[in-house]
Order: structure tokens, then C-alpha cells, then sequence
């Protein structure tokens, strides 16, 4: 059984889980694990000195509990599609030819090692200041974002996050979120396809 693990990571409202279900939609045998699914409870979330909430820190989610998605499934990308999806069963002889495909998104996929070295690929949607803090301030957050959240914490953290991202991430390909989806889709459709004619 032939695996492939796809990155798609970048910043807040940058279309990180549009690209990655379009992707999904795509591509035969193929799952996401989305990190926005691993925040803690927000009565343990610490807060800073302007009583901000620290969401945008690895420490503000289960990474431990993400890890024990990613490696169920790494052990048996059949049994995990079917628990998820209700995906129909494959015969062992045609499973044995399959490529299954996992897209971990999310924000800081590529800030937390053992995670970022199981990619193959690493995708990083950016977008440009103003065009992130309106998209920010146009969604609904629960908890909502208090006033001045996003100068006093989402951006200035996105800076740090972003260079410890690159001091880590290896072949991280940067992407303009301003671009348009089919276009982002198609650029990275292609080189993903290619991976996988290359596992068969």
C-alpha cells in the first residue's frame, strides 16, 4: 500500500482549507486532518499581558492527539477512510496498487517537527496584511475575537510563527492566496498527481 503526506499549511483566512478540500475532491483515496480540530478548551488557553488569549502557539493545542491521528492513519489508510467517510471497501489485491493521500492543514502543520517531517510536500498560503485582517474581521470565532486582537496578537504572532516556520520547513513552496482557486488548485494538483505515478 502506497502512502503519500501532503502539507497545506499558511496563515489565518489565507484559503488553507479550501484548497485542501478542493484537493480532496481530486484526488482517489484521500483524507484530511485538519490542526483546527486539536485546539484546547478555552478555559486552559493562557493569556498575555493585554488579556489576549494565546491560540496562535502550539502550546494552545493537542498536538499529541493530532500525532495519534496522522499515525492511525499512517498504520492502515484504509480502516481510517472507512471510520471517517464510510469509504467502500477495496479488495487486497487492488488496495495493494492504491496511493492514499493524507492533507494535514493548518496553520502552524510546519512549526511542530514530527509532524513536518512526514510530508512529502509543503504548500504555505500567504496573503497580504490588510487583505488577512479583513478577511479575519468579515469571520465569526467562538470565542469572538476582542477588539485590537488581530494587531495585538494574530499578526505579530503570525510574524514569529512564520520565522521559526522557515528556519525548520524544507522545501516549503509559497503560495499567493490572492490567486485565483482554480489556478492554486491546478498548480499543486499536478505536481501531487505526479508523486503518486511515481509510488506506482
Amino acid at each position: 500500500m502506497k502512502t503519500l503526506i501532503i502539507g497545506i499549511g499558511g496563515m489565518t483566512n489565507g484559503g488553507k482549507s479550501t484548497l485542501s478540500r478542493a484537493l480532496q475532491e481530486q484526488l482517489p483515496n484521500c483524507c484530511i486532518i485538519a490542526q483546527d480540530a486539536f485546539f484546547k478548551d478555552d478555559s486552559v488557553v493562557p493569556v498575555d499581558s493585554h488579556g489576549f488569549k494565546q491560540y496562535d502557539m502550539l502550546s494552545a493545542l493537542h498536538m499529541d492527539r493530532m500525532m495519534e491521528e496522522v499515525e492511525a492513519w499512517r498504520r492502515n489508510p484504509q480502516a481510517f477512510m472507512s471510520s471517517r467517510y464510510g469509504a467502500t471497501q477495496l479488495l487486497p489485491h487492488v488496495v495493494n496498487q492504491q496511493a492514499f493521500v493524507l492533507i494535514i492543514e493548518g496553520f502552524l502543520i510546519f512549526n511542530y517537527r514530527p509532524l513536518n517531517e512526514l510530508m512529502s510536500r509543503r504548500y504555505f498560503l500567504q496573503i497580504p496584511y490588510d487583505t488577512c485582517k479583513e478577511r479575519r474581521s468579515s469571520r465569526v470565532y467562538t470565542p469572538p475575537d476582542p477588539p485590537g486582537y488581530f494587531d495585538g496578537h494574530v499578526w505579530p504572532m503570525y510574524l514569529k510563527n512564520r520565522q521559526e516556520m522557515e528556519e525548520m520547513a524544507t522545501d516549503l513552496v509559497l503560495l499567493d492566496g490572492l490567486n485565483d482557486r482554480e489556478e492554486l488548485l491546478s498548480t499543486v494538483l499536478q505536481q501531487v498527481t505526479t508523486d503518486i505515478e511515481d509510488l506506482r
